[in-house]
């Protein structure tokens, strides 16, 4: 968890906002993935125009279809303000919720601030084999990607520089899981590629020039023919290399 000083004041006015809807209802509400935020907002390949939304989660005793048409009515307000749509959880959702989407809330726990309330995670775990039921699911699914996109931008260069750009950031996102899976620190992208290399015994730079592509909007097609084919044995090892994983 991280401190509540760096919660940027957008965040602390949603706050305000859904609790003039929720009212004492409002059991907690956070901000995550902010160090993600504002990495991406001061990356160099990054206009102030492309800066990743603030990402929110509002924890409430109770959600009823007209508190979500009041939140609709301010969407778009939120929006224009940096923010994206917050995540909305009763709460006896959150606990039954880890086991079904363990990758999505362990991005939430590496890096979350409380805003305001309790903190919803007190007491709560991540089980190791949903983690990694849901790493394999997800590197299995990349791997069919990687090879059905191959196969549709028929050997176009171009399709296949926006195949790899466009598969770079789930890419990173299941590297950072994997790396969660084995306790490691998943908030350094480079490092969790660079962990990933060792473990797959690939040559250093396969997989973390595959990672750095999650901060672009277009490469070369040169580039795109001379990475493709590491990128995607470096896919394929990761599936097998999940698939065997046992906690030890």
């Amino acid at each position: 968890m991280n401190d509540m000083t760096h919660v940027p004041e957008q965040v602390v006015t949603l706050e305000r906002s859904l609790r003039e809807i929720f009212g004492a209802r409002l059991r907690s509400f956070v901000v995550y993935g902010l160090h993600a935020s504002l990495a991406t907002a001061s990356h160099p390949h990054d206009h102030q125009d492309r800066r990743a939304p603030m990402r929110t989660m509002a924890l409430v005793e109770s959600l009823t279809r007209d508190d979500l048409r009041r939140c609709a009515d301010r969407i778009e307000r939120w929006h224009a303000q940096g923010l994206a749509t917050p995540l909305l959880l009763a709460v006896h959702e959150l606990a039954r919720s880890l086991d079904a989407f363990p990758l999505e809330f362990g991005s939430i726990l590496a890096d979350y601030s409380v805003v305001s309330g309790a903190n919803p995670f007190d007491g709560l775990r991540l089980n190791p084999e949903d983690v990694r039921r849901a790493c394999e699911v997800q590197a299995r699914s990349h791997l069919l990607h990687l090879r059905e996109g191959f196969l549709e931008t028929q050997h176009n260069g171009d399709a296949l520089a926006v195949l790899i750009v466009r598969s770079a950031a789930p890419f990173a996102g299941l590297l950072a899981g994997i790396a969660r899976l084995q306790g490691l620190s998943a908030g350094d992208a480079a490092a969790a590629g660079r962990h990933a290399e060792r473990a797959l015994q690939l040559p250093p730079g396969v997989v973390t020039d595959i990672v750095k592509l999650a901060h672009v909007t277009e490469i070369s097609s040169a580039e795109a023919v001379r990475v493709f084919p590491a990128y995607l044995d470096a896919t394929e090892r990761l599936v097998a290399y999940v698939d065997g994983w046992s906690a030890r």
